[in-house]
């Protein structure tokens, strides 16, 4: 049985052919970046160069004030506890991942920051009208998603931008599942830090993440190290982006994503995007013949390409274990992201959909009939929904 995976907002599978060449001539090419001035370090450094010059360029950045990270939390970590200081108020949505919602947590237990989180409306200018209200005079920054892990909710980024500048506040954008599917920049977007993963909608291998800065806000470095500049200072570098990088980068993820995001340009985002909201509404479409199927999504939201469904009251581990036995892969659960699901009401979690540039419509009509046909055997079963609800508790 061939393996469809469609959890592609937790990790883009397969990569494609460009990222995998990528990798394996960075194994047998590559060193270490920054380290010596022999002829190895010398075309490892070039390379890493090259690639922190195509996601600058991508994102509207500046080549030195972008940061590889390892992973879209390691960026926005970096960002909250090196922007924050005691004292400050910080503002969230309810749709945040664990990655912004945890450090903050964490802050503010210490006692150092106070937070106010925004309840994210269908209507943005609802939604923004709460984002001004939750400023205080000590409020010195906004962390909020572009778009949700969970619902694929794509909030008013821009507008909370110019609200972040138009105050004075620093605006700390988590770009997870929008970046290489919305057309975002940094510098025209007017976000002040743009953190993302590598992995995911820029097709790059795990263990990749960016953070783009404009440098309105310097951020202090949560790690002190080798940098292979200023050796003989034991201060870490006051330049970007040594400050902020610690120890030998990931060569072969950096490889990897300068051959994603190149892949990504040869594609466009907004072709990226066509083809897979097409897929979504080809999926929610099916979804709304059966009665039993919840599809998280409302009218005149936009989305981008993240559908979050239940079947009834089943528990969604047990059709996300059902549809994999029929060759889907699906994410099932709270997707690190519990404020969200506190929202939905959603206590055990949502399946969720979530198809890359090589989910094909086949695939996707397959899958939409597979769960038809689950659904159509708990019918059969009579009270089976009940029983496997209570076999579960």
């Amino acid at each position: 049985m061939v393996t469809v995976n469609f959890d592609n907002a937790a990790t883009t599978y397969p990569k494609p052919p460009e990222v995998r060449q990528a990798v394996a001539e960075a194994v047998l090419k590559y060193g270490n970046s920054g380290r010596g001035g022999h002829t190895i370090a010398a075309r490892t450094s070039e390379m890493v160069y090259g690639a922190r010059e195509t996601a600058a360029d991508f994102f509207g950045a500046k080549v030195e004030n972008t940061i590889f990270t390892l992973n879209c939390t390691h960026a926005l970590n970096l960002a909250i506890q090196g922007i924050l200081q005691t004292g400050d108020h910080v503002i969230f949505s309810d749709l945040e991942h664990n990655s912004v919602y945890r450090p903050i947590m964490a802050l503010a237990k210490s006692r150092k920051v106070a937070y106010r989180m925004v309840k994210i409306a269908a209507d943005d200018d609802e939604t923004m009208r709460r984002f001004r209200a939750a400023i205080r005079p000590n409020t010195r920054a906004v962390v909020c998603t572009i778009a949700s892990n969970v619902t694929g909710q794509i909030l008013p980024y821009r507008r909370i931008a110019q609200l972040c500048r138009e105050n004075g506040l620093c605006f700390i954008a988590d770009g997870a599942q929008a970046c290489g599917i919305l057309p975002l920049s940094l510098e025209a977007d007017g976000m002040h830090i743009l953190c993302t993963a590598g992995h995911k909608g820029l097709y790059g291998i795990t263990g990749t993440g960016i953070l783009m800065t404009d440098c309105q806000f310097p951020i202090r470095p949560l790690m002190q190290g080798g940098t292979g500049s200023a050796s003989r200072s034991p201060e870490q570098p006051d330049f970007l982006p040594d400050r902020l990088e610690c120890g030998t980068l990931n060569v072969i993820g950096a490889a990897s994503l300068q051959a994603g995001i190149d892949f990504v340009k040869s594609r466009t985002v907004e072709m990226l995007y066509r083809h897979e909201s097409y897929l979504c509404d080809l999926f929610c479409q099916a979804m709304q013949e059966l009665p039993e199927v919840r599809v998280y999504r409302e009218a005149g939201v936009s989305y981008v390409p993240i559908v979050s469904f239940t079947v009834a009251d089943e528990p969604p581990e047990k059709l996300a274990a059902w549809l994999s036995q029929e060759g889907f892969c699906l994410r099932a659960g709270l997707h690190c992201a519990p404020l969200a699901h506190e929202k939905l009401g959603t206590a055990d979690g949502t399946l969720r959909f979530a198809p890359s540039a090589f989910s094909r419509e086949s695939d996707t009509l397959r899958l939409a009939a597979s769960v038809k046909n689950y659904v159509k055997n708990l019918k059969n079963g009579g009270n089976l929904l009940k029983k496997t609800s209570d076999m579960l508790k």
